[in-house]
């Protein structure tokens, strides 16, 4: 079966260190126990798939202040950083679905959104804006279990505080089923999608650097080109006896 766990929040890289080590620590014992745990983003086809859902919160530390309001209302920088996270994340992408496997979880109606579009409490939305008050904050629903968290949290932040940089406005909230939308931007259908729309980002050379850019797009690159060779057992259950 299939289960939602929540670790207590935590700065952004001693979360990515809880996050590896939650998973490392879950399979050892589950091989302790006979048994075997997957983070794959879509594992069955009949299933929902599994996410990793990221909750981003600025805080100014010297004051223990929540920057994303004022008052009780939401702040300028959490507007500006809402608008960073959605003009971003398409390219940026490939640190949220690292997989092949990972683009089959986008799927109308199976809790996994399928547009770059921001919602209060709506979980049809790419972006969800959920708490009140200090605990007011942004939850991503579209990184996938098998996100390297590392990766995943730089690519969140770098996207939040150039919006705040360089003052995106979010477009306007969504109100009602995103998924029955049109006209909303798409997140990527498959990794050669999100290969090219990393390929051409200059934000994210500018974020990280000529060189990880170039090493990420030969990795994926070669994943993909090793999936398009693999001949799999739905092609021969579909076509061995037709053809």
């Amino acid at each position: 079966g299939q289960h939602e766990l929540n670790l207590l929040y935590a700065e952004a890289l001693e979360m990515a260190d809880r996050h590896v080590v939650f998973k490392h620590g879950t399979k050892v014992i589950a091989q302790q126990q006979g048994r075997s745990i997957t983070f794959m983003a879509k594992w069955r086809t009949e299933d929902a798939g599994s996410s990793c859902h990221i909750h981003s919160s600025l805080w100014d530390t010297d004051a223990d202040t929540a920057a994303f309001v004022t008052g009780d209302q939401p702040s300028e920088l959490f507007s500006k950083f809402l608008g960073g996270l959605l003009a971003h994340g398409r390219e940026l992408s490939y640190c949220f679905a690292p997989t092949v496997n990972s683009y089959k979880r986008y799927q109308s109606g199976s809790w996994a959104p399928t547009s770059l579009a921001w919602s209060v409490d709506n979980r049809t939305a790419g972006f969800r804006v959920v708490g009140q008050g200090k605990g007011l904050r942004i939850e991503s629903r579209i990184p996938g279990a098998d996100i390297n968290p590392y990766l995943a949290y730089a690519a969140a932040l770098a996207s939040g505080l150039d919006g705040i940089r360089n003052q995106i406005e979010p477009p306007p909230s969504f109100e009602g089923d995103i998924y029955t939308a049109q006209g909303l931007p798409q997140v990527p259908r498959t990794l050669h999608e999100a290969i090219d729309a990393f390929a051409g980002s200059s934000f994210a050379r500018a974020t990280f650097g000529d060189d990880v850019v170039e090493h990420y797009l030969h990795f994926f690159k070669m994943e993909q080109a090793a999936y398009d060779r693999a001949v799999t057992n739905w092609e021969r259950a579909r076509y061995f006896e037709q053809i």
